[in-house]
């Protein structure tokens, strides 16, 4: 079977528990407000050939930039929320991209999955869920 692509532009269309999921990552209120306010859009480059993504997160605010290769340890600036690294790791698990980070928050990790069009991401950390879903751009 082979994995889905997820190139593409997709805007968010929903966010649930996500400042809850930023208070348990010690984000201070003032900032929390603010995030939670942005609507991001992801616009996502996915070679599956060679399992090398660019995941660029896209707000009003700040921008957030992954560069990876699925399978390989990389550090990650965890920039526009909390300004510190962590070793991170994705792969796939079926047809989901599993994340996992080390280093910074116990848990912390975040799952991406594509249903059609729609770009579902539940992100972890602390034993907190939040949950953000983006429609692809047609």
């Amino acid at each position: 079977m082979s994995k889905p692509n997820y190139t593409g532009v997709y805007n968010m269309i929903s966010q649930d528990n996500f400042e809850e999921y930023l208070a348990a990552l010690d984000v201070n209120y003032a900032l929390r407000k603010v995030v939670c306010i942005l609507k991001p859009s992801k616009h996502i480059e996915h070679d599956v050939n060679t399992g090398r993504m660019k995941i660029k997160t896209v707000t009003t605010f700040k921008n957030f930039d992954m560069d990876f290769t699925l399978g390989q340890e990389f550090t990650e600036d965890l920039g526009p929320v909390d300004g510190r690294k962590c070793q991170t790791t994705v792969d796939w698990d079926g047809d989901k991209l599993i994340c996992v980070q080390r280093g910074e928050k116990e848990g912390r990790g975040w799952t991406h999955w594509l249903e059609g069009n729609i770009l579902h991401l539940e992100l972890r950390a602390q034993g907190v869920t939040a949950k953000q879903v983006f429609k692809k751009v047609e």
